[in-house]
């Protein structure tokens, strides 16, 4: 619980230690006691009574007495009543011993029998990822101080599920790219022009998952997934912008790529600079959801967002030098 991010451990299973008295009701009667009498000597025994202020010097202290158990003789001396000038205990009417409380429900560990559990509850928003290693860690530290006999073991953990799911969605994302890739070769027939298109979706998922860094946003199923959603929205600019100056230079052989270029992108680029920051808008909507749904979807419009935004910077700034730099020479007529 020393950890920052832990809100508490809950325990499943398990005894909980507590003092049990076993009242004879024999003695009881021989003694002309009642049974909420002894009720009433341990609740006084455990108890803490305030006394008077004793002033000294400049400073006031208070005095009180504190009757906290602390041990099985402490509460056998508790006194019940006085019989001729002679103190009645608790020993002398009752058993005192040590014993569990009454459970509520038991943990089993893979039908060996019973354990005593405890599940780690985490702040509200923070990274399980981080505090489920800071918890190994700490757990590594806490063995050796253990009682021998007494091991923890971890019965479940999240960071499995959270490494599969990230390594499930990267390497889609992977795939994803990789089929963009393939897509916009064969429609371009030019690997030069197809490696202008591939350079810009890496730079746009990367200033996107910047932005994400820089803004606090979670690297979760979600706003993994709205990258893999835009992916295909973010080819879709420098794919068309590379079209524009196959034309160009279809139908003005020998000019200067950077006015090839240049012409191409002053054609198309506002147009495709708002289309994108339409799309990008589009998801606005998504932010003003509350509750269950603005939490769960939040994070993927987000990246949504910032991937296409992204892009449609890209699209106007680098795209138009790439092309210059990279597509030159002779361009197959469309028709062919």
């Amino acid at each position: 619980q020393a950890i920052s991010g832990v809100a508490e451990v809950a325990t499943v299973g398990g005894m909980v230690q507590e003092y049990q008295v076993v009242v004879d009701p024999q003695k009881l009667l021989a003694y002309n006691l009642t049974l909420p009498e002894v009720e009433a000597a341990i609740r006084a025994a455990n108890g803490e009574t305030s006394g008077s202020v004793v002033d000294m010097g400049e400073a006031s202290y208070i005095v009180r007495t504190s009757g906290y158990i602390r041990s099985l003789k402490d509460l056998e001396d508790a006194s019940l009543a006085v019989r001729d000038g002679v103190p009645i205990t608790l020993r002398e009417v009752a058993r005192v011993q040590l014993g569990p409380q009454l459970p509520n429900g038991i943990a089993d560990l893979n039908g060996q029998g019973q354990v005593v559990g405890g599940i780690v509850m985490m702040n509200q928003g923070g990274n399980a990822y981080a505090l489920i290693h800071q918890i190994e860690r700490k757990l590594k530290d806490i063995q050796p101080s253990l009682p021998k006999g007494v091991q923890v073991v971890t019965t479940y953990s999240q960071a499995p599920l959270i490494q599969r799911s990230i390594h499930t969605l990267t390497g889609k994302l992977l795939e994803e790219s990789l089929a963009v890739a393939l897509i916009s070769l064969l429609f371009l027939l030019r690997a030069r022009s197809a490696l202008v298109a591939l350079v810009a979706l890496p730079l746009g998922i990367l200033a996107a998952i910047l932005i994400m860094w820089g803004m606090g946003v979670p690297a979760n199923i979600m706003s993994l997934g709205g990258i893999a959603i835009a992916i295909g929205v973010m080819m879709d600019a420098p794919v068309v912008m590379i079209e524009n100056m196959h034309k160009h230079l279809e139908q003005t052989p020998g000019v200067d790529p950077w006015a090839a270029a240049m012409a191409a992108a002053e054609e198309v680029g506002p147009a495709l600079f708002f289309s994108l920051i339409i799309i990008a808008v589009s998801f606005l909507p998504v932010f003003a959801l509350g509750g269950e749904e603005g939490k769960l979807f939040a994070p993927l419009a987000f990246t949504k967002t910032f991937s296409v935004a992204a892009a449609a910077i890209l699209s106007i700034t680098v795209v138009p030098i790439l092309m210059a730099w990279f597509i030159r020479g002779r361009i197959r007529p469309e028709n062919k």
